[in-house]
């Protein structure tokens, strides 16, 4: 080896030594005006990965009556397939962040049926999912119909599906570990509660608990959910009177006092009918809250005026300093469409605002002009009645 060589190779080392010393001196600065620059953003506060917005989809009540299941039974194979159902809403569905629906039957096993003591098949929880419902409550009038078998195959169903729940336990143990249902989203924590007004009279056994509608109880819930400090409290309740479109004294003093207690949003179902719908601004401690009395039916084989269709409910948080708040609030409008095909009743379930310029899909103009005055009978009470919530109408492209 020459001096030429030692000299070239040395001179080598050197340049490397000093071209990594000055890449990482500048890496290191760079990182330190990050650091700095996020430390004044933040108020000088340690930031944590979080959504600005975090968006909701409210469902109302998910029956399954005996013409649904007829529909559903493959013919050949006599297994049940409920996908159908979905197809026309689950770009709705799928479009929101977490979507959270009422469960009104019980996956309580063979034999299948509906009114009054309804148990369908978990092919029907599965649909469900494969359309995007994300959380199911199962506390409601009909969550006893098959008794303890009823209440645990539901629970251990819903479990197998990989669906969370919330609303009806095996026993005291597990209500007591898994309730109230805390979850998070995009760093966003969230607490979610739910509650039956009853269960049609039929006896509770033990060990299975369902939640009633209980104003201590749920006090004492709402307060173990708020010491988890929860950016956002859900209350899912079952209440009100069948087929009345105005929700009654005691439910709106019920609801003024949940939301004393910070609650953020109450959604209710039971009604099998439409009801208003109210964003209060600055309730309490300046904070802004949602009651939705009832959503009415999101499917079901109900076809009187009014019970063949409901209201999906949108609505949207947004981050504000630490807290999230309620920047947007919405509801779609969707219609049970039953047509015949193949000597069978079919269920589907429409987006009203995407379908009611169309009567061309319609199979006959009977079925159309239906789905019009379902139409007709929600905007006349939802336009008049809703406070500061408004429909989301397809423009053709999108959503507005």
């Amino acid at each position: 080896m020459t001096l030429f060589t030692i000299t070239i190779g040395f001179t080598t080392s050197i340049i490397l030594t000093v071209m990594k010393i000055i890449f990482n001196n500048t890496r290191n600065i760079l990182l330190i005006i990050f650091l700095l620059v996020s430390f004044t953003s933040s108020g000088g506060q340690t930031l944590t990965p979080a959504s600005e917005k975090l968006s909701f989809l409210f469902i109302g009540d998910i029956m399954g009556h005996d013409e649904q299941i007829w529909s559903a039974e493959n013919r050949e194979t006599h297994l049940f397939e409920y996908d159908d159902v979905f197809k026309f809403i689950k770009p709705v569905i799928s479009e929101a962040d977490i979507a959270i629906a009422n469960f009104e039957v019980t996956l309580g096993g063979p034999p299948y049926m509906g009114y009054p003591q309804f148990s369908s098949p978990p092919a029907l929880a599965a649909a469900c999912k494969n359309a995007g419902i994300d959380y199911m409550v199962t506390a409601n009038n009909h969550a006893a119909d098959r008794g303890r078998k009823g209440i645990e195959g539901t629970i251990n169903r819903l479990d197998s599906l990989a669906i969370p729940h919330t609303g009806t336990f095996l026993n005291a143990a597990s209500r007591d570990s898994l309730y109230p249902l805390m979850f998070k989203k995009n760093g966003v924590s969230i607490a979610l509660l739910n509650y039956t007004y009853g269960t049609n009279g039929i006896n509770v056994p033990e060990p299975v608990i369902v939640n009633i509608l209980d104003k201590s109880v749920i006090t004492t819930d709402i307060r173990k959910a708020k010491a988890n400090n929860p950016d956002i409290t859900i209350l899912f309740l079952h209440w009100g009177t069948e087929y009345d479109t105005v929700p009654s004294k005691f439910q709106t003093d019920l609801a003024n006092y949940f939301f004393s207690l910070g609650v953020d949003l109450i959604i209710g179902s039971h009604p099998h009918v439409l009801q208003k719908m109210i964003w209060s601004k600055s309730i309490t401690g300046g904070k802004d809250g949602i009651v939705v009395y009832s959503m009415g039916n999101f499917i079901s084989n109900q076809r009187k005026p009014k019970t063949d269709g409901g209201a999906i409910v949108r609505i949207e948080f947004t981050r504000q300093g630490n807290e999230m708040k309620i920047s947007d609030a919405g509801f779609y409008l969707t219609w049970v469409y039953t047509p015949i095909e193949k000597y069978r009743k079919k269920f589907f379930i429409l987006p009203c605002s995407e379908f009611e310029n169309t009567p061309e899909f319609f199979s006959k103009p009977a079925e159309y002009n239906q789905m019009k005055r379902f139409i007709q009978d929600a905007r006349s009470l939802l336009y008049n009645q809703n406070i500061n919530i408004r429909e989301r109408i397809y423009n053709g492209t999108d959503w507005m």
